[in-house]
């Protein structure tokens, strides 16, 4: 049996150095990903997590066309609606980067009205993506980058919500969301679970409860702290000092 991976945290004095630093670790798994397999496959959550990638704008190395880029979650809003994670992606990074349109992977928004059949072409989408270049039960992403809620959520994986014992679906909708918009699509734990790495980004002193409890007290089964990689995955956590003061878990110094 796989053993869940540990999370390594790193902690920055502002978010300015977070900022640089995620962007040379993201630009190190591209690199390795596209060694091996000729692209690079990561999906990206909303929130404040985009804002966070504009420092990838002006870094060298950067192979957008090799880029193919995925939702953790998205909002079951037309994409450009100022509530879509895919507008905010677009505004603040897709626009300023040569990334190729058709390697950015949206849900279909012609099937809003009905969230299992959005759900099912998100799934699709991945299943052409993934499954005929891997032979996982679950796709395996080079690259998954989360935020975390105050109330320890993560993607639209909410406490208490019956979708985070969901094992068997890529991707589930979820009409109840306790955070507006309540309609949402979502991957699911499994997913998650069996990406290569995962990277959550988290700042400012609105976090400082919930990151100590999710990572000095994970048995409260937060939703984040459901987040551990199987097998040789890597799970880090990229966070500002104001955030993590009260992170009794050990931080790492990056280094890549």
């Amino acid at each position: 049996m796989a053993v869940p991976t540990r999370p390594v945290v790193y902690s920055f004095s502002d978010t300015s150095n977070l900022s640089d630093s995620l962007a040379e670790y993201i630009i190190k798994a591209q690199r390795e990903s596209v060694d091996k397999r000729g692209r690079f496959t990561v999906a990206i959550s909303g929130g404040s997590l985009p804002k966070t990638l504009t420092a990838l704008i002006s870094k060298s190395g950067v192979k957008w066309d090799k880029w193919h880029v995925f939702y953790a979650d998205e909002r079951v809003v037309p994409l450009d609606h100022e509530d879509s994670n895919h507008k905010l992606a677009q505004d603040t990074l897709y626009s300023k980067v040569p990334i190729p349109r058709e390697n950015i992977h949206t849900i279909d928004e012609s099937l809003q009205d009905d969230l299992e059949e959005l759900a099912d072409a998100y799934e699709k989408e991945l299943v052409r993506e993934f499954a005929q270049k891997d032979s996982a039960r679950f796709p395996v992403f080079d690259l998954i980058l989360l935020g975390v809620g105050p109330d320890g959520h993560t993607a639209s994986l909410f406490p208490g919500h019956e979708l985070l014992s969901e094992n068997d679906r890529w991707v589930a909708y979820i009409e109840d969301s306790p955070k507006p918009p309540p309609r949402r699509v979502t991957l699911t734990f499994p997913v998650i679970n069996h990406a290569a790495r995962v990277a959550f980004v988290a700042t400012g002193v609105g976090k400082v409860q919930i990151l100590h409890d999710i990572l000095d007290t994970p048995e409260l089964g937060l939703p984040a702290a459901r987040v551990r990689p199987v097998a040789s995955g890597q799970l880090v956590w990229f966070v500002d000092d104001a955030a993590s003061v009260e992170v009794k878990l050990a931080k790492s110094e990056f280094k890549l």
